[in-house]
C-alpha cells in the first residue's frame, strides 16, 4: 500500500490579519494570555500592525464581538481570549457553555478559524497556572493553532486537496 498523502499546517506560512478577541473580566488573567498570544504571533512573523485587539466585557459577550469583527473586519483567524471561573452557582455552566458553542459555530459559519483561548477553571489558582506558570500560557497556545489552521487553510485551498 502506497503512503496516504498528509496535509497540514505549519507556522512559517503565517502571515496575515488576526483579531485578538478578549473578554476584559478576570483581567488580572486575560492580561497575561493576551501578552502570550502577541508574543507568539510576532516571534513566528505577524507583522503587529496585523494584529488587531478587540476588547469585549467577558467571555459571555465574546461571540457577538468575534461575529462582527468576523463580518466586518475578516481576518484570517480569530484568537479568543477569557477567563470563566466557577462560582458557587450555575452561571459558570451557562457562560463557559454558551461561549465556547458560540464560537465554535461562527467558525464554521464564517469558514475563518477561532481559536479558542477561554480559560474554564474551578479555581482562581488554575487560570494563574494557565495564564503562564505551570501549566503553560493558553494565550500561546491558542495563537498557535491559529497560525496553524491559517496555514492549513491555505494550504488546502492550494492543492485543491480535502475537496
Amino acid at each position: 500500500m502506497e503512503p496516504l498523502a498528509q496535509i497540514e499546517g505549519n507556522f512559517f506560512d503565517v502571515n496575515g490579519r488576526y483579531a485578538i478577541v478578549v473578554g476584559r473580566f478576570n483581567h488580572h488573567v486575560v492580561d497575561s494570555l493576551v501578552e502570550g498570544a502577541v508574543d507568539s504571533l510576532v516571534r513566528h512573523g505577524v507583522d503587529p500592525e496585523n494584529i488587531q485587539l478587540i476588547h469585549a466585557p467577558g467571555a459571555w459577550e465574546l461571540p457577538l464581538a468575534i461575529k462582527r469583527v468576523l463580518g466586518v473586519v475578516k481576518p484570517d483567524a480569530v484568537i479568543a481570549l477569557g477567563a470563566v471561573i466557577r462560582g458557587g452557582t450555575p452561571h459558570f455552566e451557562y457562560v463557559a457553555g454558551g461561549c465556547n458553542s458560540a464560537m465554535n459555530s461562527l467558525q464554521l459559519e464564517f469558514d475563518t478559524p477561532v481559536a479558542n483561548g477561554v480559560l474554564t477553571v474551578e479555581s482562581i489558582e488554575q487560570a494563574i497556572e494557565r495564564a503562564g506558570t505551570k501549566a503553560g500560557n493558553k494565550g500561546t497556545e491558542a495563537a498557535m493553532a491559529a497560525m496553524e489552521m491559517v496555514s492549513l487553510l491555505r494550504t488546502v485551498g492550494t492543492t485543491g486537496a480535502a475537496q
